[in-house]
């Protein structure tokens, strides 16, 4: 079979993580969209399985929650007058845990925003963590269900519920304007949170770090997700890269290092050989045998 050289192959996946469309990698690299799909295809199972099987019992202190929205090939108002709409199109979130101290993701969750949805995420969450922990979330009502069922009493909960002024004048500018913000309040929940440190600053930084770094969350482009399996591969990547990979500009070395998950810094060459790992072994030919003659 043939292989993509391998820095060639850490392009691709290095592009996609900067943020560039897969069309422009395409074009960029000299390979169809359909290699660049299936590195992402591969890349996302990679590294899909490699978070949840390392990003385990991590001893953290503050976890900051939030979801960020973005759309699978049409916005749910236009779903029902799209052509051919597949499966998942419409509104997608993604919630996202965040260790506010090492910087980490340690837990993601794509889904609608209801409190289903809530409860898987924080059962992961909860699956992942080796102690007690304080946990600020926004105010969004479905994570007081999702939090006392993943967790009981054995976590420090507060919400940071922030408060807005009317909104803007409707016209033109409306879409690029969101309605002032007045001040937030902050909520104790459960157990005895440090009031002084409830804060969802780096999580809501970190939404825009995703902004940046996938073409699929920009706003106003036409490079959102076409398919929602190529929407989760593509934050499985992402998350992979940003805890493993990347180094933080404050914390000199990656979020995964700074949590104690790992002491090693990788590269776009490990996550390459992570997609490698998972090809099956090529099978043994039989002997040799002479065709007879006659």
């Amino acid at each position: 079979m043939n292989k993509l050289p391998l820095h060639k192959r850490v392009m691709i996946l290095s592009m996609l993580v900067e943020g560039m469309s897969m069309r422009s990698i395409s074009r960029t690299i000299g390979v169809s969209i359909n290699t660049v799909t299936k590195m992402l295809v591969d890349a996302g199972e990679a590294c899909a399985a490699y978070h949840d099987e390392t990003v385990r019992n991590v001893r953290a202190q503050r976890i900051q929650c939030d979801e960020i929205w973005s759309f699978c090939y049409a916005k749910a108002k236009n779903v029902d007058t799209a052509k051919a709409a597949p499966e998942g199109a419409g509104d997608v979130w993604t919630w996202t845990a965040l260790d506010s101290d090492s910087k980490m993701i340690l837990a993601y969750e794509v889904g609608d925003r209801s409190g289903a949805t809530a409860l898987e995420f924080m059962d992961d969450l909860a699956a992942r963590l080796a102690n007690r922990v304080q946990l600020t979330t926004d105010g969004h009502k479905a994570y007081l269900e999702a939090v006392e069922g993943a967790f009981g009493a054995d976590v420090d909960f507060a919400q940071l519920i922030k408060l807005y002024g009317d909104e803007p004048k409707r016209g033109p500018e409306r879409k690029y304007s969101p309605s002032s913000f007045e001040g937030a309040k902050k909520h104790r929940v459960e157990g005895n949170p440090d009031m002084a440190a409830v804060s969802t600053s780096h999580v809501e930084r970190q939404n825009l770090t995703m902004r940046m770094g996938m073409r699929r969350f920009t706003r106003l482009t036409n490079g959102f997700s076409k398919k929602l399996e190529n929407h989760l591969h593509m934050l499985s990547l992402y998350f992979v890269h940003y805890n493993f990979v990347r180094m933080h500009k404050s914390l000199k070395m990656t979020p995964a290092m700074a949590a104690g998950v790992t002491d090693t810094l990788r590269d776009m060459e490990w996550i390459v050989s992570l997609i490698d790992a998972r090809e099956p072994a090529p099978s043994k030919r039989g002997p040799y045998k002479k065709r007879s003659e006659g």
